[in-house]
């Protein structure tokens, strides 16, 4: 069996959280509402890449990159720009074509491919037919086109996901995407806000941690901060 390869996410809350990083070869996905920590998780992640030497593929659906943002973040975020080529996708289609070309003309020395996030064209798409059959299939097609370049390249596939109030269960949030994220993503974790600033991150699937395992924290202007 192969043994499972870590690579740091860039805070150090988050490598505690999954016990040294996010998972080569496989898709990464952390879920939450708007102002969790996912855009943030994102930026650190390619931050500590660039440092590295390494290079980011940035797919920005939501339009959510803020370099003011990044400042804050990255000492030389000069450095880190310039290893990040970014994507913006205005559809499934588009996006689609990105990731194609991605994996028909490899980006030499990548280390990580992001999605912030996989939710927003799957939204556009499914409020747009009635065949939603048709878009789930598609959003499988891509996530296993994601899947293929991880496990060539040996990376982390970082993927955000946007969440929906389960009104069966109260209190509860189901992920976009439902089972066609959640089955792809080898790790799942959930954030979730509280009163005061406070977030809690949660592993909802791993293929080797407990699910539930969880850890307060905050956001900081220089990433993340365990609380407790």
């Amino acid at each position: 069996m192969k043994e499972e390869i870590k690579v740091s996410s860039g805070s150090p809350v988050v490598d505690k959280l999954l016990e040294g990083g996010f998972e080569t070869g496989v898709l990464n996905t952390v879920y939450g509402p708007a102002g969790s920590g996912k855009t943030c998780c994102c930026l650190i992640a390619a931050i500590l890449q660039s440092m590295e030497g390494r290079k980011t593929v940035y797919i920005d659906t939501e339009s959510n990159f803020s370099l003011t943002r990044l400042k804050q973040l990255a000492d030389d975020y000069k450095r880190v720009l310039n290893n990040m080529l970014f994507s913006r996708p205005g559809s499934m289609a588009e996006q689609k074509k990105s990731l194609l070309k991605l994996k028909e003309s490899p980006v030499k020395n990548l280390g990580l491919i992001i999605i912030d996030s996989i939710a927003t064209p799957y939204r556009v798409e499914m409020g747009m037919t009635k065949e939603k059959y048709d878009v789930n299939r598609e959003l499988g097609f891509q996530l296993s086109i994601l899947l293929d370049i991880a496990r060539a390249r040996n990376i982390p596939v970082l993927l955000t996901d946007q969440v929906y109030s389960d009104f069966e269960n109260k209190g509860t949030v189901k992920i976009v995407g439902g089972d066609v994220i959640s089955y792809s993503s080898k790790c799942l974790v959930e954030l979730k806000k509280f009163a005061g600033g406070k977030r809690a991150a949660i592993v909802k699937r791993h293929r080797s941690l407990p699910e539930g395992k969880s850890i307060m924290l905050e956001i900081t202007e220089k990433g993340f901060q365990e609380v407790y």
